[in-house]
């Protein structure tokens, strides 16, 4: 995605603010990778200064969070969840693609240290819980005080998404989450095509357009990646 595409922080806030205006007090700042954004403690600044948001997070992969957490804390952020699928060393260098898991270790403590509570820790299983990579994850969070959330692998294409395991994401019945994309889509649900963005339409239409059309339940999406959306 060419830079020009890419949301302003202006941009967000004032899509965030109407947001807020109209309702929603959650606020999930996510990815891709949050913390490689330049000036990603300015962001949340700007978000947490909005009158009505209650609860601030971001998902990270916790590798850039050791040298963030204070900071972050300090410019308003509440919580963390952190992407965490192996503790093996060399399956963790693996799934990241060159990932030190050593720096995760170290962003959790950092997060600990700042108090950026609760921290979550997400890891993405193939069939089961049961597998020894999510069980072993288990047993560390246990061992940190960290709350465990298992989340089996989706697909866009086929429509494969399931209810998290020790959180409440995946039930389409009470789900009232929203996600803008980096590019200003205003996507209603991931399992659906259905986008309206807010640089073509305005924050308002998209936003209304977004609620308006929010599926009953999510089914395939043949328009995003995970990669482009946020996933």
């Amino acid at each position: 995605m060419s830079h020009d595409q890419i949301l302003s922080f202006e941009e967000i806030i004032e899509t965030v603010k109407f947001a807020v205006e109209h309702g929603v007090n959650k606020v999930r700042i996510t990815g891709g990778e949050p913390l490689v954004r330049k000036g990603i403690v300015e962001l949340v600044a700007g978000i947490a200064a909005i009158p009505g948001v209650k609860d601030l997070g971001m998902t990270t992969n916790g590798i850039l969070l050791g040298r963030f957490a204070a900071d972050l804390k300090k410019a308003g952020l509440q919580r963390v969840n952190i992407s965490l699928d192996s503790i093996d060393p060399e399956k963790f260098k693996e799934i990241t693609r060159l990932g030190n898991i050593n720096a995760v270790f170290e962003g959790i403590e950092a997060a600990k240290s700042a108090g950026l509570y609760p921290i979550k820790i997400n890891c993405v299983i193939k069939s089961s819980s049961l597998e020894p990579d999510a069980q072993a994850v288990k047993s560390y969070c246990i061992s940190e005080n960290l709350q465990i959330r298992f989340i089996k692998e989706m697909n866009l294409e086929t429509g494969q998404f399931s209810v998290v395991e020790g959180g409440d994401g995946g039930h389409c019945a009470s789900c009232n989450r929203m996600r803008l994309t980096a590019n200003g889509d205003l996507k209603p649900c991931l399992f659906t095509d259905l986008a309206y963005n807010i640089r073509e339409l305005g924050i308002e239409k998209a936003y209304l357009n977004a609620i308006q059309n929010k599926p009953a339940c999510g089914s395939i999406n043949q328009k995003n990646q995970f990669s482009n959306i946020g996933g």
